[in-house]
């Protein structure tokens, strides 16, 4: 078949390509493209020596992968039931694999359909019998692996959820198309480009690496296009507050009349705040103010000299009770509406519980976006909140002048979800030589700040490990906080494919409450699951006015509403928004405009004493 026959956008086969190539050239490909292969394990090397928390192995393993593992392979093979019931696993995985391959030698026939597995889906995986049965040994070895840790019956939770996490880890890795050897869609790019993919890879890859500062740091969007104010958080207003810690950004009005009771934001500071408010077509913030709500915004300071020794405590007081006051004043109203997302929503239920100890009431409700503040059920983090994950994590903050990096947290995500924020990038650049493009949310993602290390510190004993917040043990400005006594109306808002705080664990933290709350659950993950605009009628969103023991009954009887759950959340909020009054344009403080200074601080501009 002539390539003009061949369906459009349908890739050649790797054996016509080389059946075509000129003997001495093709001669030369295949000697580039052995010592491109070296240069490909060399460059996986480095992403598990100096990346991730398997990068940890190589550090003396502070994690205690090893012991993890150990523990494991001491389980099965001292129950001789549990060592055969896995190796039975895996000789009929085997022996179905073999079976499968030769009815198909046999017959000429393959499965049909598309590939689930979206590392997969080059055609030569389904249609090339070496490659289709490195694929099936794949899955076969990988799935037998990772479940080798369920085999293994009396080990501690921890040692159990870390021995998965890192088995999990490790079959990732081991993905054929991780290597350029064995990834086909690299093999004919690095054929048809007569060996100058691998070359623009391996220049991209040395500029990451130069961008790390001798340590790999993978590039997933090219960041150059974007300014912060100019073209991306771009809502107009002004900053009304300023502290060594935060900074209160009251949004411009865009009607005559607003709501009168302000609604006060409380972001994450693990990320910037923008993320609300990436492009006027997906900008919370901007919805917000055009539905007439007065919005303030808190913007975190980075760690930096000033605030590396700041605590739980310093966040709350100059935190959430210093952006309380602010936006008070410069709204004029006596009581607000609070948003707090993520780690901002833990910190500002533990604000809520001193509160209500304190009798502190102008706080009038609270949502909570993808925010845990009952960690029982927390997930793949609490990997680095048993004791060695602590200890580890000790250090980096100890060789970091007290601050925990926040290129370490970039680094600790992406490998939460490795085969879409890893293994895709080494792939696309350098083995396939592609620059990255812009991705407005990747910048963001990339954009990261340093945490002080005693916050950082008591956010992963005192909540991941020790669960204190929900159990009435946390406390706060002296005072031992009970989240039962708080009282106002709580919306508590949880994402369906959330890596980072679990659909089960903010069900959890729906319950901690006092008084009325709903929950509501969105679809898609961390950050498309709240920041999802109505206007792009993505996803969908589920209600079930009745609370039961656990996320999934109460999902079963759930209703399921199409697109955004936003507009649910706004019929909730609205009658909490008090009267309407004459809009009030943000004052001039002197302080600059929206969306600030802290905000544009990057982690490159932050000297801290070592």
């Amino acid at each position: 078949m002539s390539g003009s026959d061949r369906i459009k956008d349908t890739p050649a086969p790797l054996a016509e390509l080389m059946l075509n190539q000129d003997p001495a050239r093709m001669q030369v490909l295949m000697t580039t493209l052995a010592l491109a292969n070296v240069e490909s394990q060399g460059l996986l090397a480095d992403v598990l020596m100096g990346s991730g928390p398997l990068g940890t192995v190589s550090q003396g393993d502070p994690m205690k992968v090893g012991e993890a593992f150990r523990a494991v392979g001491w389980s099965i093979a001292t129950n001789p039931s549990a060592m055969f019931a896995a190796n039975l696993e895996l000789m009929q995985g085997w022996m179905k694999l073999w079976q499968e391959m030769s009815l198909e030698a046999i017959s000429g026939d393959t499965e049909k359909g598309k590939d689930k597995d979206k590392r997969f889906s080059d055609p030569e995986w389904a249609t090339n019998p070496g490659f289709r049965f490195m694929r099936k040994a794949y899955d076969v070895n990988s799935r037998w692996l990772n479940s080798l840790a369920d085999h293994a019956h009396g080990l501690p939770d921890n040692l159990h959820l870390r021995a998965k996490f890192f088995t999990q880890l490790l079959t990732d890795t081991l993905s054929p198309t991780n290597y350029l050897g064995s990834n086909p869609t690299a093999l004919r790019a690095f054929i048809e480009t007569g060996g100058q993919s691998v070359l623009e890879g391996l220049r991209l890859a040395r500029a990451d690496i130069k961008k790390g500062g001798g340590k790999l740091y993978i590039s997933q969007t090219d960041e150059t296009p974007f300014k912060l104010g100019e073209n991306i958080a771009t809502a107009p207003g002004q900053v009304v507050f300023r502290n060594d810690l935060i900074e209160v950004i009251h949004y411009a009005p865009t009607q005559e009349t607003t709501y009168s009771r302000p609604l006060l934001i409380f972001p994450p500071w693990i990320n910037k705040f923008y993320i609300l408010d990436l492009q006027e077509k997906n900008s919370m913030i901007r919805w917000l103010v055009d539905k007439g709500v007065p919005v303030f915004v808190v913007s975190w300071r980075s760690a930096d000299e000033v605030t590396k020794d700041y605590t739980w405590d310093d966040y709350v007081q100059r935190g959430v009770y210093a952006a309380v006051e602010a936006t008070l004043q410069a709204s004029g109203a006596t009581g607000l509406n609070t948003v707090g997302y993520c780690i901002g929503g833990t910190l500002l239920s533990s604000a809520l519980g001193h509160m209500a100890a304190t009798g502190y009431d102008k706080i009038k409700s609270a949502t909570f976006f993808a925010s845990q503040s009952d960690f029982k059920l927390a997930g793949d983090l609490k990997v680095f909140t048993d004791d060695p994950g602590r200890g580890y994590i000790d250090s980096v903050i100890e060789d970091n002048g007290g601050v925990m990096p926040g290129s370490m947290m970039y680094e600790t995500f992406n490998w939460l979800r490795p085969i879409d924020l890893v293994w895709r990038y080494v792939i696309d650049e350098y083995m396939l030589g592609k620059a990255p493009r812009p991705f407005d949310l990747l910048y963001w993602n990339a954009d990261q700040t340093n945490i002080p290390g005693q916050v950082h510190q008591r956010y992963l004993k005192d909540c991941y490990a020790e669960n204190r917040l929900a159990t009435g043990q946390f406390e706060v400005l002296g005072e031992t906080v009970n989240l039962k006594d708080v009282t106002i109306p709580v919306m508590v808002q949880a994402s369906k494919d959330d890596h980072i705080c679990p659909f089960e664990s903010v069900y959890r933290t729906a319950l901690v409450f006092g008084g009325d709350t709903r929950f509501v659950l969105s679809g898609s993950g961390h950050i498309a699951g709240v920041v999802n605009h109505p206007d792009a009628k993505k996803y969908q969103h589920w209600l079930n006015p009745e609370f039961h023991e656990t996320g999934s009954e109460w999902l079963e009887g759930a209703e399921e509403i199409p697109g955004s759950w936003w507009p649910t959340w706004w019929d909730w909020l609205r009658p909490k928004s008090g009267r309407k009054t004459a809009a009030k344009q943000p004052k001039d403080m002197g302080l600059g405009a929206a969306p600030g200074t802290y905000a544009k601080v990057r982690l490159a501009d932050i000297n801290l004493p070592l």
